[in-house]
C-alpha cells in the first residue's frame, strides 16, 4: 500500500514544507538501510547518541525527498528544492501514529506475541505454521521495540490474512503505546522471566505491564501452569476469552502431555497429537503456544500434526564455529539474561560434538536483571552445575567481584577481554566445546577472531587520490541523475576492498559491487555503510546476506526460490535484489526473450523479495568491432526490463554500461552504470592508462656475482651467458607474480632501469638480472605502476590487465597513501 504525501501529513497532524507531489511507500529510520529513496519517508529521530536530522542532506543526495523531521533546515526552499518537510513535535511519535493509522485499515486476525523469552522462535514457527493456507505478514526478525513495532505493522498490506506482531518493553509505561499501534485480536504470553528485571519492583508488575498488550483482545494464550502468570491475569480482570495451556491441569483449555518430542492434548475437548524435530524443552514448549494459537486461528489437528514435524529451526543468534586445536565454538549474543543462558546451556548440551570434550563457559557481566549480584551469580553457579561445566571463564569487574559464588573445580576471572587472551588459560584452550556468552560491550568477538600480523617486504602501494581521479573522468561521461556503482569484487582488484571502499563512500557513490557474500562482509565489518550488491552469491551464503544487508544479484530461478525460502525462514520481507538478464553474454542470466513473464509472475506471488535493479552486460563495449552486436543486446535489455518496470510500483534501477561502455555509448547510462577496471587506472577501450592506482614494489634482498655460464634457480633454467651481477628479490609466485614472467620474457625496474627475470620464478623470491645497473641491498624494485604499467605484463602474459592486478596475494602489504 502507498499513501500521497497529503495523506500522511493528515494522519500524523504534520505542518507540511514543501508542495512537491510525493508517494509514501517506504519508512525509514536508519539512514543505512535506505533502498528505495524515490518512495521513502525518512524519520528523522533524535535518540541519546544520534540525530536522525544529520543525515538529511546525504539522503537527499541519495534521492530521498519526503522528511519528517522536529526542526526543518534553514533556507530548506534553496537546500532542497524538490523535498517534502513534515514538521511534527516527535517524529518517533509520529512514526508511531502513522502505523497505528494504517493499522486501522484491515480487519484481520493481529497475533501480538510478548514474553521474556521464546518471542522470535514462536512468531517464526506459527509463521512455518500458517503460512502454507494463509498470506502471513510479520515482524522482520526482533522488530519488537518502540520503533520495530510500528515498522512492522506498515508492512501490512491488501493481501495480508493474518499478522503476527512482536511486543518488547524493558520498562513500566511502554506497552501502552505497543498496544495502540498492533491492536491485537489475539494476545499471546509466551513465558516470564528476569530479562530486564532491574527496571521493575518485581515479576507481578512487570507481568502486568505485558499484559497491556492484551487489552480489548477477543483471545488471550498464556502458560497457567506459572504462579505469577495466572496471578496476574486472574488480576487483570480479563474479559475475552482465556486459553491458558497446562501440563497438570486436565481442565484447562488446552492440557498437554509430553513425552521426548511428542505431544498429545486436549484443546476445549478435540483431542490431537504431535511430533516437533527438537527435543529441548524451550522448543517444547514453544511448540505448544504455537500449537494453541494454530487451533485457535482454525487449524483442525490434522494440519497441525502435518505441519508441526516440518518445523525448521529459525536463526537466532547462536552460532557454531569449528575452532583451532580442536575447539567448537559456540557464540550466543542473543540475550543477556539467566534464562537465555539456561536456554544455551541446553543447547550446548545437546550438541553432538560435545562428547568426549570438556565443557567450558566464558561469561561476561550479565546485565538487566534486577537482582542482587550475590543472588544473580548464585543462580549462575546453579545453572552451571546443573548442565556440566567443566571449566569456568568470568570476565568483567562485576563477575569478578562474585567469584566466590561461582561453585566449581576450574574458574578464572579477568577484568577483560584483553586480559584474558593474554593469559595462560587462553593459549592453553585445546579440546573443549566452549559457550562464548558476551554482553556486547565486552567485544567476545576477539576471542574467537583473533587475527596475526602480515610481515612482508613487499607491499603493494595503492594512490587513492588516483581512484578518485578516476571515478571523477568517468562521471564526466554521465548525467547528473545517473547513479554509479562502482566494482570492488577480488579485493578492489587487489588494492584492498575496505581502503578502496571507504574512498568511494566518501566520494559518495550510489553502490558498492563485490563477487561474493564473504567480501561484503568485510566491508561491513570495516563500517562500510554504503549499498552493497552481491554479483555471485552462493546457496550457502544467505543467512551472511541478511545478517550484513547485502542485496543479492538473482540470475535464475533455481537461486531466486531458494533465496526466497531461505528469506522467509528468517523473517524477511521486502529484501532488495538485483535481476540479471542473460542478453548475449551466455553466462549467467534470466533469458530476456523467454522467461519474462515467469520471472515476473514469480516476484509478484511472494513478498520475501523485491527487485532493486535490472541489468545486463555488454559483450564487446570495448571494441568497435562488435557495435552491432551491442546494438543488439541494448534493444533486447530496453525491451526486456521495460517490461519488468510496467509490472511495479515502485522504481527499478536499469543497468547495462561498464566502464567501457560509459564511454563509448554514453546514450545507453539509463539509470544507473558500474565502473569497473577503469576504477583502477586501465582504459578499457584502448588498454591506456588513466591515473595508476597500485603500484607493486619491493626491495633487493642480496646481490650475487655468478660467473658466465653457470645457471641461477630451479631446473637450472636461468643459464648465464656473461659474468653477471644477480639480485634476489622477496616476491614469487605466492605473491602474484607469474612464474610466466621468468627466463627473460619480462622485467622489473631498478633504480628505473629495465632488470630482466632470470631463472624460474620461486614460490618466494624471484631472480633478477642488474648487471648493468648501479645498485645495492635495500634498493627499491619495481614490479608494476606507475613506471611499469601493469599492462606491459598482461601483453607479456596474453591475458588481461583484471587478471594481474587480482593475482596479488593476500600476504602482501597494502600500503595507502592520499594527498
Amino acid at each position: 500500500m502507498t499513501y500521497t504525501i497529503e495523506k500522511v501529513a493528515t494522519l500524523i497532524g504534520a505542518r507540511r514544507y514543501g508542495e512537491k507531489d510525493a508517494t509514501i511507500g517506504w519508512l525509514l529510520t536508519d539512514s543505512r538501510s535506505l533502498c528505495f529513496p524515490e518512495q521513502t519517508l525518512f524519520f528523522a529521530l533524535r535518540t541519546k547518541r544520534n540525530d536522525g536530522h544529520k543525515y538529511i542532506s546525504e539522503l537527499y543526495r541519495r534521492g530521498v525527498r519526503s522528511f519528517v523531521v522536529e526542526q526543518v533546515p534553514e533556507d530548506y526552499q534553496a537546500q532542497f528544492a524538490d523535498a517534502n518537510f513534515l514538521k511534527v513535535p516527535s517524529p518517533l511519535a509520529a512514526l508511531q501514529r502513522l502505523a497505528e493509522r494504517h493499522r486501522d485499515e484491515f480487519d484481520i486476525p493481529v497475533v501480538g506475541i510478548t514474553g521474556s523469552n521464546g518471542k522470535t522462535w514462536v512468531k517464526e514457527w506459527l509463521y512455518q505454521i500458517l503460512s502454507p493456507s494463509m498470506k502471513v505478514t510479520r515482524s522482520p526478525k526482533s522488530y519488537n521495540s518502540q520503533i520495530g513495532v510500528p515498522l512492522s505493522v506498515w508492512l501490512l498490506n491488501e493481501q495480508t490474512k493474518v499478522a503476527l506482531l512482536e511486543a518488547g518493553i524493558s520498562e513500566p509505561g511502554e506497552m501502552l503505546a505497543l498496544h495502540d499501534i498492533i491492536q491485537p485480536t489475539i494476545g499471546v504470553l509466551t513465558s516470564l522471566g528476569s530479562a530486564h528485571q532491574e527496571n521493575f519492583r518485581n515479576m507481578d508488575e512487570k507481568c502486568m505491564e505485558k499484559l497491556q498488550l492484551f487489552r480489548n483482545t477477543e483471545t488471550m494464550i498464556y502458560p497457567s501452569d506459572d504462579d505469577t502468570v495466572s496471578r496476574c491475569v486472574r488480576r487483570s480482570q480479563y474479559q475475552g476469552d482465556r486459553i491458558g495451556w497446562s501440563r497438570f491441569n486436565d481442565k484447562a483449555p488446552m492440557y498437554v502431555k509430553t513425552e521426548g518430542s511428542h505431544v498429545s492434548y486436549v484443546y476445549k475437548g478435540i483431542e490431537g497429537s504431535y511430533d516437533i524435530p527438537f527435543i529441548d524443552e524451550a522448543s517444547i514448549e514453544n511448540s505448544i503456544t504455537c500449537a494453541t494459537v494454530a487451533l485457535t486461528l482454525g487449524l483442525t489437528p490434522e494440519e497441525l500434526a502435518e505441519r508441526m514435524p516440518k518445523l525448521e529451526p529459525i536463526a537466532m543468534r547462536l552460532e557454531v564455529k569449528e575452532g583451532q586445536r580442536g575447539l567448537t565454538l559456540i557464540n550466543d549474543s542473543y540475550n543477556s539474561d539467566v534464562n537465555s543462558l539456561d536456554i544455551a546451556l541446553d543447547f550446548m548440551n545437546r550438541r553432538p560434538e560435545q562428547e568426549g570434550k570438556r565443557k567450558t563457559l566464558i561469561l561476561s557481566d550479565i546485565y538487566q536483571t534486577g537482582e542482587s549480584s550475590a543472588e544473580l551469580y548464585r543462580e549462575v553457579s546453579e545453572l552451571i552445575a546443573k548442565r556440566g561445566i567443566d571449566r569456568f571463564v568470568g570476565i568483567g569487574p562485576e563477575i569478578s567481584s562474585q567469584a566466590a559464588q561461582i561453585e566449581i573445580g576450574q574458574k578464572w576471572f579477568f577484568a577483560n577481554v584483553d586480559d584474558f587472551v593474554q593469559s595462560s588459560v587462553f593459549k592453553s584452550m585445546r579440546d573443549e566445546i566452549v559457550l562464548l556468552k558476551g554482553a556486547r560491550p565486552f567485544g567476545f568477538e576477539r576471542i574467537s577472531d583473533l587475527l596475526e600480523q602480515k610481515v612482508h617486504e613487499t607491499i603493494l602501494e595503492v594512490d587513492l587520490n588516483a581512484v578518485v581521479d578516476n571515478l571523477n573522468y568517468y562521471r564526466s561521461f554521465l548525467k547528473p541523475e545517473t547513479k554509479m556503482v562502482c566494482m570492488i569484487k577480488a579485493d578492489a582488484y587487489g588494492a584492498g576492498a575496505v581502503e578502496i571502499a571507504k574512498t568511494l563512500q566518501d566520494h559518495r557513490v550510489d553502490y558498492l559491487a563485490v563477487a561474493v557474500a564473504d567480501e561484503g562482509v568485510t566491508l561491513r565489518k570495516a563500517g562500510i555503510t554504503q549499498n552493497i550488491i552481491v554479483m555471485n552469491p552462493e546457496m550457502s551464503s544467505f543467512k551472511t546476506l541478511f545478517d550484513y544487508d547485502l542485496e543479492p544479484e538473482v540470475y535464475s530461478f533455481r537461486l531466486m526460490n531458494a533465496l526466497v525460502k531461505a528469506a522467509r525462514h528468517e523473517g524477511i520481507t521486502g529484501w532488495p535484489v538485483h535481476i540479471k538478464l542473460d542478453t548475449g553474454m551466455h553466462r549467467l542470466g534470466f533469458d530476456p526473450k523467454k522467461d519474462i513473464d515467469e520471472l515476473i509472475d514469480s516476484l509478484k506471488h511472494q513478498s520475501a523479495i523485491i527487485p532493486r535493479s535490472v541489468f545486463s552486460h555488454f559483450v564487446g563495449s570495448d571494441s568497435d568491432d562488435f557495435d552491432n552486436f551491442s546494438a543488439t543486446q541494448f534493444r533486447v535489455f530496453d525491451e526486456a526490463s521495460q517490461k519488468i518496470q510496467a509490472a511495479f510500483s515502485h522504481k527499478i534501477l536499469r543497468h547495462i554500461d561498464n566502464s567501457a561502455g560509459i564511454e563509448h555509448f554514453p546514450e545507453r547510462q539509463l539509470d544507473m552504470c558500474r565502473l569497473g577496471l577503469g576504477l583502477y587506472g586501465v582504459d578499457p577501450r584502448t588498454n591506456n592508462i588513466l591515473s595508476t592506482v597500485s603500484t607493486l614494489k619491493t626491495t633487493i634482498l642480496q646481490l650475487r656475482r655468478v660467473p658466465k655460464e653457470e645457471t641461477v634457480g630451479y631446473s637450472r633454467k636461468g643459464k648465464l651467458e656473461r659474468d653477471s651481477v644477480i639480485a634476489a628479490i622477496p616476491i614469487g609466485y605466492a605473491d602474484g607474480l607469474n612464474r610466466k614472467l621468468g627466463n627473460r620474457h619480462c622485467y622489473c625496474l631498478v633504480n628505473g632501469q629495465k632488470a630482466e627475470y632470470v631463472g624460474n620464478i620461486c614460490m618466494d623470491v624471484a631472480l633478477i638480472d642488474v648487471t648493468d645497473i648501479q645498485c645495492e641491498e635495500g634498493d627499491s624494485v619495481e614490479i608494476f605502476g606507475k613506471n611499469l604499467p601493469v599492462t606491459v605484463l598482461s601483453d607479456v602474459l596474453e591475458t588481461i590487465p583484471y587478471e594481474v592486478l587480482t593475482s596479488v596475494s593476500n600476504r602482501v602489504k597494502r600500503v595507502y597513501f592520499q594527498d
